[in-house]
């Protein structure tokens, strides 16, 4: 039987300028929604809660995210990690002297 000369259904992509603006508004987003966690440690000084196996791993795993990103010479990784390096390190160190 001969092959079907349909070709199948393709769904295109989004453009990649869309799913870049799309990348850095999530990374802009998740970071101001980690703030509070933030003020929450150093202003109130309470740390009751938190987990610093989490964060450390969040720390490490932006480390390495870093690290690919300036590899890559891609902003839209590097630029996002060095933000959660700051967030990240203040969770710990917050927690370590308020917890």
């Amino acid at each position: 039987m001969p092959p079907n000369p349909t070709p199948a259904t393709v769904h295109p992509l989004p453009p990649p300028g869309l799913i870049k603006r799309i990348l850095g508004s999530m990374s802009i987003f998740t970071m101001v929604m980690t703030v509070p966690q933030v003020i929450t440690i150093w202003v109130s000084h309470r740390a009751a809660g938190i987990s610093l196996l989490s964060w450390g791993a969040y720390l490490v795993s932006a480390g390495v995210w870093l690290w690919y990103g300036l590899q890559k010479r891609d902003k839209n990784i590097y630029l996002p990690c060095m933000g959660w390096i700051m967030l990240d390190s203040a969770v710990i160190v917050g927690a370590l002297a308020y917890g």
